[in-house]
């Protein structure tokens, strides 16, 4: 699976943005999709996951009520909506890939997925 990331820029503190990630290249695949983002000088951080059908959405606890995490497999999509966005929010967007498998794994873990695209670049002004 190839994944690639796009709808990063610059924003000023309080606004949206919507990411969205396209997914190609293993037809009839079946995958779980995660966001992730890394400031500078900092780990990698768990933003948000959804399961295969989209049935189950979770949200990291710096994000939650503020970011969406959404699917259209029919476009092989993953969207992720930003709202009242702040410059702690600044950093770069990743999204990753795991085949569903059938096993339990952690979501907010970015060793649990096979797949990552580019990530794309937010910059939130104050």
């Amino acid at each position: 699976v190839q994944l690639q990331a796009s709808g990063g820029g610059l924003v000023q503190a309080g606004d949206s943005l919507t990411l969205s990630c396209a997914a190609s290249g293993r037809a009839g695949s079946r995958y779980a999709t995660g966001w992730f983002r890394q400031a500078p000088g900092r780990e990698r951080e768990f933003v948000a996951a959804i399961t295969w059908r989209g049935g189950n959405r979770y949200h990291g606890a710096s994000v939650r009520g503020r970011f969406f995490i959404s699917r259209d497999n029919t476009k092989n999509t993953v969207a992720l909506r930003m709202n009242s966005l702040k410059p702690e929010d600044t950093a770069v967007y990743y999204c990753a890939a795991r085949d569903v498998n059938g096993d339990n794994y952690d979501y907010t873990s970015p060793g649990s997925y096979d797949f990552w695209g580019r990530g794309t670049l937010v910059t939130v002004s104050s």
